[in-house]
């Protein structure tokens, strides 16, 4: 299995050449194939049986956390690491401002497979969320569906998303203090109709890294502020406790996002988890530990 810099694909051509960030994009890289690994993304059987490889529809937003994804996968896929398809989409939305040409020039320069398509669910959210209440919902549920419908008329398997890890913790603490619930987004889950995958293979990979990575490679990241993005918005501010607390105590993230990967139901209260009635005397229950 190649790893070299020697050979790469046209979305990491004129990389830096320094060695802070060789080691950057070695670090993402690694990160995600651990994830792609870890949760099962691929079934690595499939050639075996002769059947066909799987085929993903990655979403790209313009943003800095999908050019990531999209660089990262096609480098692995590249390097003969990813035994799959993969399809660029991108859905404008009818955002008043949106550089519509941006992201279909820069997918044909590079080469990559892609499809570009309109639909103004900016007009649907307009009109239905009340003055003074956040898009954002509502609009993610749109283009979830677009999404899709767009995986399945292109033959994909797989809808797989730019999410870091601290999305992650953010959707984590907002579930939290807000939904009264332990849950976040998963780095692999089924849709609600059954047919399809959604994968995040960036889980592991910090926020940080995904915006270093990104400005350095000079894509042309569109901002996420095109609707009108509101103040206060309840991850924001999220954000600002978790930016207070790796201030603090740097490396605190990684620390909680591990503790998102070694959940123990015996010492929580989800009767549902864990059969508290039919604990006895005598037995020693799982993941038991000197509290």
């Amino acid at each position: 299995m190649a790893d070299q810099l020697d050979d790469i694909h046209a979305l990491f051509a004129g990389a830096p050449d320094t060695t802070s960030f060789r080691k950057l994009r070695k670090r993402i890289v690694r990160y995600t194939r651990e994830a792609i690994e870890q949760y099962g993304m691929v079934d690595h059987g499939a050639r075996a049986r002769g059947e066909k490889d799987a085929r993903w529809l990655v979403c790209l937003s313009g943003g800095k956390d999908s050019y990531t994804l999209l660089a990262v996968l096609h480098e692995l896929q590249w390097r003969g690491l990813l035994p799959v398809e993969l399809l660029a989409c991108n859905l404008d939305q009818g955002q008043p401002g949106f550089p519509s040409t941006v992201l279909p020039e820069f997918l044909e320069r590079m080469g990559v497979p892609h499809r570009v398509e309109y639909q103004d669910t900016y007009s649907i959210v307009t009109d239905k969320v009340p003055a003074g209440r956040t898009y954002c919902a509502l609009c993610s549920r749109l283009r979830r569906g677009n999404l899709y419908r767009i995986a399945r008329e292109e033959g994909c398997s797989a809808v797989v998303l730019g999410h870091h890890r601290d999305d992650i913790l953010e959707t984590f603490f907002m579930n939290l203090f807000h939904g009264g619930r332990l849950a976040t987004m998963p780095p692999k889950l089924v849709n609600e109709e059954g047919d399809l995958f959604v994968y995040r293979p960036l889980a592991h990979v910090a926020e940080e890294d995904c915006e270093r990575f990104a400005r350095s490679m000079n894509y042309p990241i569109i901002p996420c502020d095109l609707c009108g993005s509101q103040d206060g918005l309840q991850r924001q501010q999220v954000k600002q406790i978790l930016d207070g607390w790796e201030k603090n105590s740097p490396g605190r993230r990684q620390v909680m996002f591990r503790a998102l990967m070694n959940a123990r139901p015996s010492h929580l209260l989800d009767p549902k988890l864990f059969d508290f009635t039919g604990l006895a005397l005598g037995e020693r229950p799982p993941n038991l530990e000197q509290i």
